[in-house]
């Protein structure tokens, strides 16, 4: 039985501002109208004796991650919740363990969820031609074959000729070195050398396989990772690991912890039109782009714009006489870059973090369990929002010390409790929340309910909250 294990971990900080840390880049869609994580678990399908994925994701992005499944239409086998960030080595850790609970040996097929590839048909195919080798004990993984000279990527090295792909005994090649990201110039030998793939950081291993490997090599994380694992318990449709133990276990990635130190480690060199997105003229690449070699989305008006990529959620985007840049615009914050210099993104990141702007972290619209809010405006004692609650979703019974509400229903129907008493309203009706009355909103309707939220007080921050009940366990 093959397992697919879709990690759902990262920030997608190069990608920002429409990658954030609580709605980074998986979530997106980006290329097409599907987020990035649904179109990893669609190619996945035609693959025989599959079993339900698992999900391994930030417990911030739990209702996120479940919802994007829902709207797939199939159910996961589990969706494992990782108290912060430990790399990809302790989430197929923890992934393995929980398939194992499943079948005696389970094959893991293992696959992060910010890829983009092209030709789903020839990835499946690879996947095919490593099965043999995997369920043999080796600890399979999967080249790109380069295309040109890219100093973003680590690189394997195998036998010659990685484009020779066709011959059976070629479908999967013995692992000589792991490469670090190159220089230009070195990146350029690798290529013309033609013994050298791209690491794309997707794996198929059984769990026995894994596991012992990294007891050899790395006894720590799968010590953490099962006392994670013991320790930890169901939380509605998730699984929560032991905070305490994931806490202890040591960051690393599976390439670092075990690929780079086993004796079993096999390639199957892969043609597929693959990209990790990894910064902003990697999304340029694989989009089509116009007659002047730019990638337009959104609102977006060009003259003598070439070889760019402008991207409008909010506002119209106008240029005129740009050349190889990159402009993103959304409701808070606008990206202009020289579009080789992508990677520095990140540096922008950074220093937002350092001045604790919010840019970072969330967009203007936040996205909740029950559905979504947008800041609208905000001053001195007051704030706006615009509140879409979806249909049969209820937030928390909660209420506030330092501010009111006023809610006024623009569609849909809301249910309102206000201490012992609920009523019903609809669109261009309203309701007040006096301070410190403890209150519900519901949606007992078919449709979304939307309304305008106008909140008046002494402090406004979204901490000023007492739940006294919550169905999403907050």
């Amino acid at each position: 039985m093959i397992v697919p294990v879709i990690l759902c971990g990262g920030s997608g900080s190069r990608l920002w501002p429409m990658s954030r840390e609580q709605y980074p880049k998986q979530l997106l869609s980006l290329v097409g109208e599907r987020s990035m994580l649904q179109d990893t678990l669609s190619r996945l399908e035609g693959i025989e004796n599959q079993a339900d994925p698992i999900l391994v994701c930030n417990e911030e992005h739990r209702f996120m991650v479940a919802e994007q499944v829902r709207q797939w239409k199939r159910n996961p086998g589990g969706i494992l919740l990782e108290p912060q960030g430990k790399n990809t080595a302790p989430a197929a850790t923890v992934s393995a363990l929980c398939a194992e609970e499943w079948d005696k040996d389970p094959l893991l097929l293992i696959l992060p969820a910010d890829h983009v590839i092209r030709n789903p048909e020839a990835f499946r195919d690879a996947v095919l031609r490593g099965l043999d080798a995997a369920r043999e004990g080796k600890l399979v993984t999967f080249g790109i074959v380069p295309d040109h000279p890219e100093t973003g990527y680590g690189y394997i090295r195998t036998d010659c000729n990685v484009r020779d792909i066709e011959a059976g005994d070629a479908d999967v090649r013995p692992v000589h070195e792991f490469v670090e990201k190159p220089d230009r110039q070195t990146a350029e030998e690798y290529v013309r050398a033609g013994c050298y793939l791209w690491n794309s950081g997707m794996f198929m291993f059984t769990a026995s396989s894994y596991l012992e490997e990294l007891q050899a090599h790395a006894p720590d994380i799968l010590k953490e990772c099962r006392r994670a694992y013991e320790t930890g318990g169901r939380d509605m449709d998730f699984f929560r690991l032991g905070a305490d133990a994931f806490g202890a276990c040591p960051a690393n990635s599976i390439d670092y912890a075990v690929m780079e130190r086993t004796d079993r480690a096999a390639v199957v060199p892969l043609e597929a039109g693959w990209s990790d997105v990894g910064s902003w003229a990697a999304l340029w690449e694989v989009e089509d782009r116009d007659g002047s070699g730019n990638v337009c989305k959104g609102d977006v008006l060009c003259k003598d714009v070439a070889n760019s990529y402008l991207h409008s959620t909010e506002r119209l985007i106008a240029g005129v006489g740009l050349q190889d840049l990159v402009v993103v615009e959304t409701k808070d914050a606008v990206l202009v870059a020289d579009r080789e210099r992508g990677q520095e993104v990140k540096d922008i990141v950074k220093s937002l973090e350092r001045q604790e702007r919010l840019e970072t972290t969330v967009h203007s619209r936040v996205y909740r369990p029950w559905g979504s809010y947008e800041n609208i405006d905000a001053g001195q004692r007051f704030q706006v929002k615009r509140i879409v609650v979806n249909p049969g979703s209820v937030l928390s019974f909660q209420m506030h010390h330092h501010r009111a509400e006023h809610w006024v229903v623009v569609r849909g129907t809301a249910k309102i409790t206000q201490g012992e008493q609920e009523s019903i309203i609809s669109e261009d009706q309203s309701t007040y929340i006096p301070l410190g009355t403890p209150h519900r909103l519901e949606n007992p309707g078919k449709i979304p309910l939307e309304l305008i939220e106008v909140q008046t007080g002494s402090y406004l921050g979204e901490d000023d909250i007492v739940r006294f009940q919550d169905q999403y366990g907050r």
